[in-house]
């Protein structure tokens, strides 16, 4: 007698409902991702990422400090008091520090604000000084610092920009639709984020720095 499986035996029958529940969770993860699951905490992680890059830019300006302070000295120690408040804004602004851990945290990004804002005022007052002094203005070493912090201030200029724009994305995300709505179900925990003020006009586009 021919031998034949019974396609409709338990065996095979219980295979079915197995493949069909991979299947259809599979089609559920590709319409959820289509419908922007994903994005508001791949916006978020945008922000992070830009938000190290100011930090990375503001430190990079304050590593330039003592040399430019120390090269200043050797011809204008009697400027004892604008020296002494660069000196001072540096460490007041490398000491207060906004990770990812406290991004959202008004108080804590303006008083990050208002310590740079200062460092640059000293800044600014330093390197007016140095225009009384032609010695100065000729060192090498100075010439060389001078064009560095000149860098590093657009550098800083473009990263606030950047960073300004990630959190506009992803504060405009969680507030309209459909990003209301996953917000809502998926992340609730994530807040609406703080932004940097603007001080000036266009104050989110990189200037000509001209000390």
């Amino acid at each position: 007698m021919p031998m034949y499986h019974d396609r409709s035996s338990p065996a095979r029958a219980g295979l079915r409902p197995f493949h069909w529940q991979w299947l259809t969770l599979l089609c559920l993860c590709v319409v959820l991702s289509g419908c922007g699951i994903n994005k508001i905490p791949t916006l978020d992680e945008k922000v992070k990422s830009a938000w190290s890059q100011v930090e990375n830019q503001y430190q990079r300006r304050a590593d330039l400090i003592p040399n430019l302070v120390e090269t200043v000295k050797g011809y204008a120690s009697q400027e004892q008091e604008t020296l002494t408040a660069v000196i001072e804004a540096r460490s007041k602004a490398t000491s207060i520090q906004v990770d990812a851990d406290t991004l959202n945290n008004p108080e804590q990004m303006q008083q990050f604000q208002q310590a740079q804002r200062q460092l640059s005022g000293a800044l600014s007052r330093l390197m007016a000084v140095s225009e009384r002094y032609p010695e100065l203005k000729s060192n090498q070493n100075f010439l060389a610092l001078q064009s560095q912090l000149e860098g590093t201030e657009n550098r800083i200029a473009v990263a606030r920009r950047d960073f300004i724009q990630s959190v506009e994305a992803y504060n405009t995300e969680i507030r309209t639709f459909p990003g209301s709505i996953w917000h809502k179900i998926m992340y609730s925990d994530m807040p609406i984020r703080e932004n940097f003020e603007a001080t000036a006009e266009n104050a989110d586009q990189a200037p000509q720095v001209k000390f």
